[in-house]
């Protein structure tokens, strides 16, 4: 064999066996979970989020370990979350991450995935005496992908605990709605009062109740009508 072909030769299966030598050697850049929190999640709708990593040796394969995924959630190998949320709450879920190092290297993170709030109530104009009257507007919001049999109900209660209704609708709040304003008032006599707000609604197929309430402080009305 010709020396300068001899020497290539040597050098190829030198480089080869380096290569080899690397490949068996974990990284110095040690693996870590970069994903802490997860986007919440809607109610009834399609849910899909990434978890991410850094470090070791690309590509990274995933499971969930030391808890459960909650039911209809899936997790693929490569990090993906998907899937539809049935049940409001906190699902606190330990992921592990695996590299592909020779041998490989993994990690753990605890990552919280959260739903939506799915009924919401806040003040639009806050109750406060105008006259004779007690008036004021709520808004409120469906954050799921289902829609409501809502009821909303105002009672002004006076300092002896008589309470007077000052509003009340019953409708149908549609799956995604956003701050849909709901006025109320009434006349009331003389006294003190403290409003208070109750919204309430029912997912008719999985018959789940979901509540809000507001109160207001004391309004005075100085005179009846």
């Amino acid at each position: 064999m010709h020396r300068g072909t001899a020497k290539i030769l040597f050098l190829s299966l030198t480089l080869s066996g380096l290569l080899a030598w690397a490949q068996q050697v974990p990284s110095s850049n040690p693996i870590s979970i970069t994903t802490k929190t997860l986007p919440k999640a809607l109610l009834w709708e399609q849910y899909t989020a990434r978890l991410h990593a850094s470090g070791g040796t690309e590509t990274y394969h995933w499971r969930v370990v030391l808890s459960s995924l909650p039911r209809n959630i899936w997790l693929s190998d490569d990090g993906v979350l998907t899937g539809s949320l049935t049940q409001p709450g906190e699902f606190d879920l330990t992921v592990l991450a695996r590299d592909n190092s020779n041998p490989p290297r993994q990690t753990e993170q605890r990552v919280l995935l959260r739903t939506e709030t799915p009924l919401t109530a806040d003040w639009s104009r806050k109750a406060q005496v105008s006259g004779q009257r007690i008036d004021g507007s709520i808004k409120v919001s469906n954050h799921s992908g289902r829609d409501f049999d809502l009821t909303f109900i105002v009672l002004a209660v006076n300092d002896i605990g008589r309470a007077t209704a000052i509003g009340y609708q019953r409708f149908r709040l549609k799956k995604d709605t956003t701050d849909m304003e709901i006025p109320f008032g009434e006349t009331l006599s003389a006294g003190n009062y403290a409003v208070n707000v109750d919204v309430v609604g029912e997912e008719p197929t999985s018959k789940q109740i979901f509540r809000a309430r507001l109160v207001a402080g004391k309004e005075s009305i100085t005179q009846g009508p």
